[in-house]
């Protein structure tokens, strides 16, 4: 959880550094009702070795100028490599007599490591509110919970014929699928080139625990984003009246 809290500050910290040098700036008067983004996400996933890449999808409704309601989409795929470490007590016990058993028999050296290399693929799914603070007129800052759905398909491609014979009993089809909640928290930054188009970096760190008939903890990934966005629909904006 640190490490992902100290990746989440890196990616803030800059913009707001940023948005302090700019407090003599008119704020927003022209917010359009509806936005489209769509963009390169990135996956980082430590705890598991795990790194994704691939794209990333958000549609918003302004219900008010702090306040929009939206949904997110994200698909990536990438490649770790998985330990006996990673796996439940159970299993770790399992497999360490059988591991042992072919050391004695000589079918393996005594400094075998089970290590199996294998393939993600992970979508997102996720509905909800997001807070802006549109201040500064280049930009506009927002943050929001993440509360969703993910759901990871992961095929292993074992090396030798003894992980070949252990992830055939582990995962007989081949490749196995799961679903699950998450949940976390997000934010970022629009660059307001127009007001029909913008530039939007986001960061979100979520927490998740899938094949828990296999894998012994929950972890937590966080995902980088950026790309255009685009806004349509009328200004929801209360035009800005100078004082008298």
């Amino acid at each position: 959880m640190l490490l992902c809290f100290r990746g989440f500050r890196r990616a803030i910290l800059p913009p707001v550094i940023l948005f302090s040098a700019l407090s003599g700036l008119a704020q927003q008067t022209d917010v359009k009702r509806y936005d489209l983004y769509a963009g390169f996400a990135g996956f980082d996933t430590p705890e598991l070795n795990l790194t994704q890449q691939g794209f990333h999808l958000q549609a918003g409704d302004n219900l008010k100028t702090w306040l929009s309601a939206g949904f997110d989409y994200s698909a990536a795929t990438g490649n770790n490599s998985l330990t006996t470490n990673l796996l439940l007590p159970s299993l770790q016990q399992q497999l360490g007599m059988e591991l042992a058993g072919l050391e004695a028999e000589g079918v393996i050296p005594p400094n075998y490591k089970l290590i199996v290399p294998t393939g993600a693929s992970t979508q997102t799914f996720a509905l909800g509110p997001q807070l802006a603070y549109r201040h500064y007129k280049p930009v506009t800052l927002f943050i929001r919970p993440s509360l969703g759905a993910i759901r990871q398909k992961v095929t292993p491609h074992p090396t030798d014929p003894i992980s070949t014979a252990i992830v055939e009993q582990l995962v007989p089809a081949g490749h196995k699928v799961d679903w699950t909640g998450f949940y976390g928290f997000g934010g970022g930054v629009d660059w307001n080139a127009t007001p029909h188009f913008g530039v939007r970096a986001q960061v979100d760190v979520v927490y998740w625990r899938l094949f828990n008939d296999l894998l012994a903890n929950g972890t937590w990934t966080t995902r980088y984003a950026f790309g255009p966005t685009f806004r349509f629909g009328r200004n929801i904006a209360t035009p800005f009246r100078a004082s008298h």
